[in-house]
């Protein structure tokens, strides 16, 4: 009977197999650490966004606010007698709120263009990471 002997040098496929899966499983462990990494850089440009578009909302309900206040005083202002001046003013209240919300509508506005300018010019995924992984994938499957 022949007894193959297998010499040192030469490793067994069982520990060919073991090597392999163990480098596939380092690969994928060191693909969530990067995608970790990732998605907290784009979290926190995320909350950034996230925060200029509340100042915005809240400067616009400001606005809205007053634009309410201004067509009461409007619908006040076209309800007086003619002839009365009950406002010795250049301009009426009504003009003056108009005045203020334009103000705090334009404002809104600009921190929301400039908020959604900040959101399109990043994409919250992990492109890098899942382009890395397709790249990885395909090399894993031609290897076959």
């Amino acid at each position: 009977m022949a007894v193959e002997v297998q010499t040192p040098s030469e490793p067994s496929i069982t520990r060919l197999v073991q090597g392999i899966v163990g480098d596939v499983g380092d690969l994928i462990k060191q693909e969530f650490r990067f995608a970790q990494a990732e998605l907290k850089s784009d979290f926190h440009k995320t909350g950034e966004t996230l925060r200029i578009f509340g100042i915005a909302i809240g400067v616009a309900s400001l606005g809205l606010v007053v634009l309410s206040l201004m067509l009461v005083h409007l619908l006040h202002w076209l309800t007086i007698p003619a002839g009365a001046n009950p406002d010795p003013a250049g301009l009426p209240l009504w003009a003056c709120h108009g005045i203020i919300a334009f103000l705090f509508l334009a404002v809104g506005g600009i921190l929301f263009l400039a908020g959604k300018h900040k959101l399109q010019s990043f994409n919250p995924l992990p492109d890098q990471t899942v382009e890395t992984v397709k790249e990885n994938l395909e090399w894993i499957t031609s290897s076959k």
